[in-house]
């Protein structure tokens, strides 16, 4: 028998508005403005109305996500999904402000959930986090050559979110002074020149993050970055 809902149908509808919005800070962050450029890049091959807000105070980080909140739900038409970056410096669960005072990551994604914002509830919410989340460094490791049906008409507060950190829990987040973030850089590469869902690309991303080596200090470091997805369906971009 024949599965009556096949995966391949089971796909975001983007024929609506993209929205995104970047926050960053520039202050003692060599390197930002490279990345800054490949995001503006990465929007508008990808479509995205994008708003983009230089070296947000901490409490300005909550009050551009709140008033990026009130633009989509007031939005003329359909809106397909919206697209956050915030960079910054950061521990983990919290990103530094222009100011040096934090705000914590959960009080920034709440505002876009299911609840928060009805323009985008069963919507994709995909946040790019470009932070440190804490002090440890990867040098790296040798490697060996050698269901259940339930029928309902509600959705969970926090479906429909992906969230993209540059780094896993605990590791520094590395970026070149010149060049941007390896993060940044191979994110917009592949989002931009490859096409598919955008959990495989985003393997593409860790795949090549993987192999490339940083230098800091003269030693040699690894660092990949963490998905964490509760999207319902597959998420095609391009």
């Amino acid at each position: 028998m024949s599965d009556p809902h096949p995966l391949e149908e089971e796909v975001y509808d983007m024929s609506g508005a993209r929205l995104a919005l970047t926050l960053c800070v520039t202050k003692a962050r060599e390197g930002s403005e490279e990345d800054l450029d490949a995001l503006e890049y990465m929007f508008q091959q990808l479509k995205f109305e994008s708003i983009m807000k230089r070296d947000p105070t901490a409490e300005q980080f909550q009050e551009e996500l709140e008033k990026f909140q009130q633009a989509i739900d007031t939005w003329e038409g359909p809106v397909s999904c919206a697209f956050v970056a915030l960079m910054a410096h950061g521990e983990e669960g919290l990103l530094e402000g222009e100011d040096g005072k934090m705000v914590k990551l959960e009080n920034l994604f709440e505002v876009l959930n299911n609840k928060n914002c009805q323009a985008l509830r069963a919507k994709p919410k995909v946040y790019i986090i470009q932070a440190c989340r804490g002090e440890q460094k990867d040098p790296g490791e040798t490697v060996g050559e050698d269901e259940m049906v339930m029928i309902t008409q509600t959705i969970p507060t926090y479906t429909d979110i992906l969230h993209i950190y540059s780094t896993v829990e605990g590791h520094i987040s590395y970026r070149h002074e010149q060049n941007g973030s390896c993060f940044i850089q191979t994110l917009v590469d592949v989002l931009t020149n490859r096409k598919g869902p955008i959990l495989e690309l985003l393997t593409e991303v860790t795949r090549r993050m993987a192999e490339a080596e940083l230098v800091q200090g003269g030693k040699v470091r690894k660092v990949n970055p963490e998905i964490q997805s509760t999207l319902r369906k597959r998420l095609y971009l391009q």
